[in-house]
């Protein structure tokens, strides 16, 4: 008989393209108080966030709540993760703002405009890859290519935030050395502020970490810029921010622009979903729940699709929102949507107030944001323990500071590559002791002449090279190969195996493979080069 909860279930097609018809059904009066709490809390903490983030794109301080709306709200109702929070992060707002520099002033028409166009096509390639079932996509992108990238970026905000935490004035964007024939224009305000900025969000983080601290600091920032300059006139604010809900936009479709800016889309694409699916990982270990990379593919392109047309630009998962939204009791993704919903009201009430925050308050938050994106524990993790990820790492690192940051991401995972595949087409051919074998295999080889090598790799057409130079060393009659460690086997393997029997049998020997497993033994059965059953436990003599 089935239960009244299984009639309103939806059809499991229609829920696969709808997935908030899974849990939205699920709501009862004590989850959707649990939500609501989660979501006013995630509200208040994006205020200073989304603003902050939007400075650091390049862009208008409203276009970073506007990003914590409509794409928060497609992200949650699309999505897989059901305590994840999408909109503005810190790594995409530099790598946007780094994408778009080459081709339009910071904070211009043309340059919002090119913002929501790669906002557009980043979305776009999100979609094509949840709806092409490529979710495994995202493990190419190694957590070395990420650290590296995320620390490049780090020093990139650092470096572009001192200015205005030293009460200094550019015309055009700056680099370190620009800094030191300026020191002695510092202005000490402006250093009191950003110093005081970091050191009372440390205090919060530290004894109140369920305050919402980031707020109250730039209120008391803004209180003490009023008193140090009450006239504005020597301690810069941020621009004014317009009341009201995001405002319909179009991007660019042109030719040339589309042209431009594929590649760039491409890079923030992958970087927005690497950043999702590991903060969607994180939070669904932690919970028990079964995560759909391919869904969650698709609630971030529609998110970043529909941003475009809403004054949002690119966005993805924020671990501090989630984090928070977590801690807060959310039990479904409606918190997210609710928190786009009371984002709302502090827009209208609030916004106007915001103009009052000096620019060197903004300046020692993204200071400390810069300093939270570098993950120290990683980064020493992959020094002390492996070459390769060191290489990585340092690779994507120093192409983030030196070449365009979506060339970086790119960088860093044909690194990722290049050494994956030097590992696979390089197993180790290790030398072994017969007497180490079980006293079976022992009796069936009554060959007093023969070598013992144990291959740990498969043998497909990149490997035999590498395998086939090893195995040239060994020069008695008779080879043993202990093939525990061969998962597959491809032609070229094939040939390789046909080639060394027939080194053996010149020599008056024979090549002997023990341990098959089932599914190379049935390729070499295949190709004929052995006969009988496929038993693991006895020598097996491979034919020429």
């Amino acid at each position: 008989m089935t239960s009244p909860t299984d009639t309103r279930r939806p059809p499991a097609r229609l829920q696969r393209w709808l997935p908030f018809l899974g849990w939205l059904p699920q709501q009862n009066s004590r989850s959707l108080r649990g939500d609501a709490i989660a979501g006013l809390t995630g509200a208040v903490l994006v205020v200073p966030q989304g603003v902050a983030y939007a400075l650091l794109a390049g862009l208008p301080p409203e276009y970073g709540l506007y990003t914590a709306m409509v794409p928060a709200v497609l992200a949650a109702l699309f999505g897989s993760s059901r305590q994840m929070i999408s909109g503005p992060t810190a790594a995409l707002s530099i790598a946007l703002f780094a994408t778009l520099k080459p081709f339009a002033g910071a904070g211009s028409g043309d340059f919002i405009i090119l913002a929501l166009t790669l906002t557009f096509l980043a979305g776009v390639f999100q979609l094509l890859l949840g709806l092409a079932r490529l979710g495994a996509l995202v493990n190419l992108v190694s957590h070395s290519v990420v650290m590296g990238f995320t620390a490049g970026a780090a020093l990139i905000i650092a470096i572009s935030q001192l200015p205005h935490a030293l009460g200094l004035v550019f015309e055009e964007h700056v680099g370190v050395l620009d800094l030191w024939p300026r020191l002695g224009d510092v202005r000490l305000d402006a250093v009191l502020i950003a110093g005081f900025t970091v050191a009372a969000c440390l205090a919060f983080q530290r004894w109140l970490p369920r305050w919402p601290g980031m707020l109250l600091v730039l209120l008391a920032a803004s209180l003490l810029a009023a008193w140090l300059d009450p006239q504005h006139a020597l301690i810069p604010r941020i621009a004014a921010v317009p009341a009201g809900l995001p405002p319909l936009s179009m991007p660019d479709f042109s030719p040339d622009s589309l042209r431009s800016l594929v590649p760039g889309a491409i890079a923030l694409g992958l970087l927005g979903l690497v950043e999702a699916t590991a903060i969607a990982r994180a939070f669904a270990l932690r919970s028990g729940e079964r995560l759909n990379s391919n869904q969650e593919f698709i609630g971030q392109g529609l998110s970043n699709i529909g941003g475009a047309f809403f004054s949002g630009y690119v966005s993805s998962g924020s671990f501090t929102r989630s984090g928070l939204n977590a801690s807060a009791g959310a039990g479904s993704p409606l918190a997210a949507v609710l928190a786009a919903l009371f984002l709302v009201p502090i827009m209208l009430l609030a916004a106007p107030l915001l103009h009052h925050v000096p620019m060197p308050a903004m300046a020692g938050l993204l200071l400390l944001v810069a300093a939270r994106l570098v993950d120290r524990k990683g980064i020493r993790e992959a020094l002390q323990t492996s070459r390769s990820e060191t290489a990585v790492l340092s690779i994507t690192f120093f192409s983030t500071l030196l070449l365009a940051l979506e060339f970086a991401i790119y960088f860093g995972v044909l690194a990722s590559l290049v050494l994956y595949l030097r590992r696979t087409t390089r197993p180790p051919v290790v030398e072994c002791m017969l007497s180490a074998a079980p006293l079976e295999i022992q009796q069936a080889l009554e060959e007093p002449c023969c070598d013992v090598v144990r291959i740990d790799g498969s043998l497909f057409f990149g490997a035999c090279d590498s395998v086939a130079q090893r195995l040239e060393r060994c020069d008695q009659p008779n080879l043993v190969i202990l093939a525990a460690g061969i998962n597959f086997i491809d032609l070229s393997g094939i040939h390789l195996l046909r080639h060394q029997a027939r080194r053996c049998h010149g020599r008056g020997g024979k090549l002997y493979l023990v341990w098959t497993k089932p599914d190379v033994m049935a390729r070499l059965q295949r190709a004929h080069l052995v006969d009988g059953d496929d038993c693991r436990d006895r020598p097996v003599t491979i034919g020429i």
